[in-house]
């Protein structure tokens, strides 16, 4: 950069220059006419007083040695013209050897009664003169002056004033130095940010501020670098999530296929069993048709909860939101799934439900049938990983949520089992993720209803998790919101298809 700053900075003080320099042949030309101007005025003004006073000395005119003496003592020459243009006197030369003057301009002028004047070169001596002639009693008293003092008097001026200039433009020129490497060093520095842009360096801001408008361009283009940058960061995202999604869609097939074709195997492998004869053998034939009516259970259970999970994901599945009491839907849930607790002689418990400030009981703004499938996956999963004489908790409480002001409902599950490592715990909610795959499939697992019940949550505004410890047992919760938070007009629809 100190390379560009100083080409810069020599171009502004070359064009800075050039312009004082133009500047001052302007005020040289300029004040040249006016001083010559005013010098001559000048001069014709004396010229036509001292003719004025010769024209009335009549005495004078006729002393010849005199008016000579007059003329020296002046500077110039004095001539006499008469009416018809013939020259009577003349101080430089003689007379007789003189051209007619009746074509002069000066002396037309002082015949015809006026004061005349002329500027130009002596046809008898080659000289530039000032030419000034009045009326007089024989015709016309003319006074010359040769210009060359006038000239002189001017090219001191000159001097004089191209020196003053010079010595004025001095500070000006420091200023202008101070100012020009002030410009440069801020103009070095915008291009040099320009290149960073230019390579991408997003990252990098630009130091020069004010007012000023290179102040002022710094800023819009720190303002375009942080846009840059904010772009760039949201295209890296949406890359990765397109990278994440692939991920997903390959996971998603390559899962979807094992859990496709084990039981596809299966009942392939006990079909043709029969076919080749096993039908006819009583000992195996009902044993058989048992495992592939189980197995065809599982694949309805998977490609149900496959369109589930694909209909929640891509929005189509509309909720029909409305307010219930927290209590209907959890003793609802509890009824339907007490039988299958009770096999295992399992203790399904709601505890004491919170009441809101006013002494109601607590509402929830959902889709009945949805929470009840997600308590109903919850709940399942519990008793089958809840050993023989466990317990499961129904526990429910008011909780604020960061970014509503209306109050959620958390409600959780919460069991006596083996619990869950911590290690698989981020996991849990993604779809065929499994601790124990061989038990999970032993106990007809699809490895969707955590998925499903993670989606359902999101649809209705709410989160899920987990907290477990390994002996202990878990507690799975999810929150629904107390009011409408304008879900109708929100939808269902998730910004990306993530992998749980």
């Amino acid at each position: 950069m100190p390379r560009l700053t100083g080409r810069i900075f020599l171009k502004l003080i070359a064009a800075v220059l050039g312009l004082l320099i133009t500047s001052l042949i302007a005020v040289d030309f300029m004040a040249s006419r006016i001083a010559e101007e005013t010098y001559v005025d000048t001069l014709t003004t004396e010229l036509t007083q001292k003719g004025r006073i010769l024209a009335l000395n009549e005495e004078l005119l006729k002393d010849r040695t005199r008016l000579a003496e007059f003329a020296s003592a002046a500077g110039g020459r004095i001539s006499i013209v008469r009416r018809d243009g013939t020259v009577l006197v003349e101080t430089e030369q003689s007379p007789e050897k003189m051209e007619n003057h009746a074509n002069r301009p000066e002396i037309i002028t002082a015949l015809a009664g006026g004061i005349g004047s002329d500027r130009r070169r002596s046809a008898s001596l080659g000289i530039m003169y000032l030419y000034v002639a009045v009326p007089a009693p024989s015709g016309a008293l003319r006074l010359a002056v040769p210009l060359q003092e006038i000239e002189t008097q001017v090219n001191t001026i000159r001097r004089h004033l191209l020196t003053a200039t010079a010595v004025a433009f001095l500070p000006a020129i420091f200023l202008i130095a101070f100012l020009a490497r002030w410009v440069s060093r801020k103009l070095g520095q915008i291009i040099d940010y320009a290149a960073q842009l230019a390579q991408g360096n997003f990252q990098a801001r630009l130091s020069v501020t004010g007012s000023d408008e290179l102040g002022i361009l710094g800023s819009k283009l720190n303002e375009t670098g942080e846009k840059l940058e904010a772009m760039f960061e949201q295209l890296e995202r949406e890359h990765t999530e397109l990278e994440k999604l692939e991920r997903v869609r390959k996971d998603f097939i390559i899962n979807v296929s094992h859990e496709l074709r084990t039981p596809l195997a299966s009942i392939q492998g006990y079909t043709e069993t029969l076919l080749d004869g096993a039908i006819d053998d009583p000992a195996h034939n009902m044993k058989f048709l048992n495992i592939i009516s189980a197995n065809s259970e599982r694949l309805g259970r998977l490609i149900a909860d496959l369109l589930t999970l694909s209909r929640i994901e891509l929005g189509i599945t509309k909720f029909q939101f409305a307010s219930y009491y927290v209590e209907g839907l959890l003793r609802e849930c509890q009824e339907s799934l007490i039988p299958i607790a009770a096999k295992k002689q399992i203790d399904l418990v709601i505890e004491t439900l919170p009441r809101e400030e006013d002494g109601n009981p607590v509402e929830a703004f959902c889709d009945s049938e949805a929470i009840h499938q997600v308590l109903s996956n919850l709940l399942d999963n519990a008793i089958k990983y809840t050993p023989q004489g466990g317990r499961i908790n129904l526990q429910t409480r008011i909780i604020q949520h960061p970014a509503h002001s209306v109050p959620f409902v958390e409600i959780s599950v919460k069991d006596t089992g083996a619990g869950i490592p911590q290690e698989d715990l981020t996991r849990l909610f993604e779809r065929f993720y499994r601790v124990d795959k061989a038990r999970s499939r032993e106990l007809g697992g699809t490895g969707l209803g955590l998925a499903i019940v993670k989606h359902m949550a999101k649809a209705h505004g709410g989160e899920v998790g987990v907290d477990s410890v390994v002996g202990e047992g878990s507690r799975f919760w999810f929150t629904l919101p107390t009011r409408d938070i304008g879900l109708e007009e929100i939808q269902v629809r998730e910004p990306e298809l993530s992998a749980s």
